[in-house]
């Protein structure tokens, strides 16, 4: 098919452009240069900078591609595609960071903006409160690349366009009065240098996909949508083929028909099964975010808000049930966070933060886990792009799954009086992650080991400590399942990280049940 009407948009910092009508997209331009020709300008920085007084340097240079094909019904809404292209300098002089970046990349810029970050680290230290002192990290010559079968950027907007067109015409056939659908993907190549000597190359793919689907009562007027149960994920292309689109389009048409006539919950105290379609933004929001090392320190108070995980509770809160195991992990098998190296130079690992309900571990990186007696940081230093300084950046936090035979039928079948939610909704949460009020899109009610219907208006409420030591029983691994964020801001200047959660269905006891119709006085 043709691709009429194509919107394109070019970021700032590039003049690298796309024929987005012919769905072909030229070479990114990281590639004009070579290795050689790479690593000297890495070394001209860190010379530099080292002539220049500093007792620390790291290059970044930086090549972000990402496209977005976005369709409504048969109806192209727009076709995206950017390419920011940069490099960074940071400098420790006299105990004080300094930083400077440029997208114009040559010898003499190179230079000078390493002067700039050294002029920067002497005037920032009237007002350093403490000197940074980074944990040691070994040195490292290697490069590491997202293991992908195919690049997203090599498949057409043509094929793309005809994917989505093609989702949104069996939602139709099955009785979707709308049906809008996109395909986003993203290229993150990234080249660090350190003077302590480590010469690291990664090359970082991931890919976002969904639909939205509405189903319109013609005799009331009122509406039901539902989202896909796709996820953004940390592969190529290849997710897209392998997702049954179909079966999920079918399904969400054909339960948003039954909503529409199902009963309004009652409120009440209740069990609740979480999906891992739901429980990975539950996770996300009372298990990433209060566990941020930074955060906890007060760091991030401005802008995100603090923690209730305060260093005191270290290795002593008991912030689950013995069910509870969640891991930090920045190697996970297609997550969003997953890479060789962080943005600190560090290697990458997994790591107990929750440990059989207590709570065990931090998310560091070189400058802050000196703050809880930490060694070595466990490699979560992130920036979004080579004009941005580096912070601390959640690493896909994921619930450990069962370690009993226990399926999500197996568990329904357990459960007297419940409901099983599927899919992410709205939240709240406050500046500490402490009270949470979660909703989600579909809802299923058990009554005596069986599903018997659906629900509206349905809510959760509580706090993240009462709620994870209500947790009795995690599924097993044949269950688990990834959900995540392409866009889980922080920071100021604000940054944007693509972050994973894995999880099997788990069962939380006597959980209070809001009427959310009610609540906003429906």
């Amino acid at each position: 098919m043709a691709v009429p009407g194509a919107i394109f948009a070019n970021s700032a910092g590039s003049n690298f452009g796309s024929n987005l009508m012919s769905g072909t997209i030229k070479t990114p331009r990281h590639k004009m240069y070579d290795d050689d020709f790479i690593k000297k300008m890495a070394d001209t920085a860190n010379f530099t900078a080292k002539k220049l007084g500093a007792s620390y340097s790291d290059f970044r240079l930086s090549n972000f591609r990402s496209q977005n094909v976005s369709t409504r019904e048969q109806v192209i809404q727009s076709i995206r595609e950017n390419e920011n292209f940069g490099f960074a300098v940071r400098v420790i002089i006299e105990g004080t960071w300094g930083f400077a970046a440029s997208s114009t990349f040559s010898e003499d810029e190179v230079s000078g903006v390493t002067k700039k970050a050294c002029e920067i680290a002497l005037a920032n230290k009237s007002i350093q409160l403490n000197r940074v002192e980074l944990v040691s990290t070994p040195v490292y010559n290697d490069s590491w690349k997202t293991p992908i079968k195919k690049s997203a950027f090599e498949v057409s907007i043509d094929d793309k366009v005809d994917l989505l067109f093609g989702v949104n015409a069996k939602a139709k056939s099955f009785g979707a009065d709308f049906c809008s659908s996109f395909i986003w993907a993203v290229n993150e190549w990234k080249y660090f240098a350190s003077s302590e000597g480590s010469y690291i190359k990664q090359d970082l793919h991931r890919i976002w996909t969904s639909f939205d689907v509405t189903v319109i009562d013609k005799a009331t007027g009122d509406f039901a949508s539902r989202d896909a149960f796709t996820a953004p994920i940390g592969k190529g292309y290849e997710y897209l083929e392998e997702y049954d689109y179909m079966k999920d389009v079918e399904e969400a048409v054909e339960h948003l028909k039954i909503k529409q006539k199902s009963p309004s919950v009652e409120p009440a105290r209740r069990d609740i099964i979480l999906d891992p379609t739901h429980l990975w933004l539950t996770i996300h929001e009372s298990c990433g975010h209060p566990t941020e090392l930074d955060r906890a320190l007060g760091y991030e108070a401005n802008y995100a808000g603090t923690s209730f995980m305060t260093t005191d509770k270290l290795g002593k809160l008991q912030y689950g049930s013995e069910a509870i195991t969640i891991k930090g992990d920045r190697t996970q098998k297609d997550g969003l966070a997953t890479r060789g190296y962080d943005d600190d130079g560090v290697k990458t690992t997994e790591w107990d933060i929750i440990n059989k309900g207590r709570f065990v571990g931090y998310q560091t990186t070189r400058e802050i886990a000196k703050a809880v007696g930490e060694p070595s940081s466990n490699g979560c230093a992130y920036a979004d792009s080579w004009s941005h300084f580096p912070i601390q950046r959640m690493p896909n936090v994921s619930l450990m799954p069962g370690e009993k035979k226990l399926s999500l039928s197996d568990l329904i079948a357990d459960t007297e009086d419940g409901i099983y939610i599927k899919g992410d909704g709205s939240w709240s949460i406050d500046m500490q992650r402490y009270n949470f009020q979660f909703t989600g899109q579909e809802f299923w009610e058990i009554k005596n080991g069986k599903i018997i219907g659906m629900l509206r208006d349905v809510a959760y409420q509580g706090n993240t400590v009462d709620l994870w030591n209500s947790c009795d029983a995690v599924c097993d691994s044949s269950e688990y399942k990834l959900g995540g964020s392409f866009f889980c801001g922080k920071g100021e200047p604000g940054q944007v990280s693509p972050v994973s959660h894995g999880s099997s269905p788990a069962r939380f006891r006597n959980v209070k049940i809001l009427n959310t119709s009610k609540e906003a006085g429906k």
